[in-house]
């Protein structure tokens, strides 16, 4: 658990990070005439085990009403599960961190 752990903790920061920022993104647009929410979609990074990437697509034109009730709270509920992650991402970070500078300690 070294810098690969700062590296995957860091990845799960960004990407929920910009998942959070989609999510946002459709809830304040959601009364706008002819908006195409998005949808935050993880992958996994390359190579394997290093972490995670987010990719956004169209999920369709909403009505010209704006978007449904049930994708408005579908965004919102999204949304705390990516501050959720977001937080355990940052914990894996200060796991990481306080391992490597037991290790350092070690070796002086």
């Amino acid at each position: 658990m070294g810098v690969s752990a700062l590296s995957a903790g860091l990845s799960g920061l960004n990407a929920n990070m910009g998942a959070l920022g989609v999510a946002a993104h459709n809830v304040a647009n959601m009364n706008t005439r002819d908006f195409q929410a998005r949808q935050a979609n993880f992958q996994e990074a390359s190579p394997a085990g290093s972490g995670v990437t987010l990719s956004s697509q169209a999920r369709g034109l909403a009505a010209a009403e704006g978007l449904s009730d049930s994708a408005v709270a579908g965004d919102i509920t999204n949304s705390l599960v990516y501050k959720a992650s977001f937080e355990l991402s940052a914990k894996v970070i200060k796991a990481a961190d306080e391992r490597i500078g037991t290790l350092i300690d070690i070796k002086a």
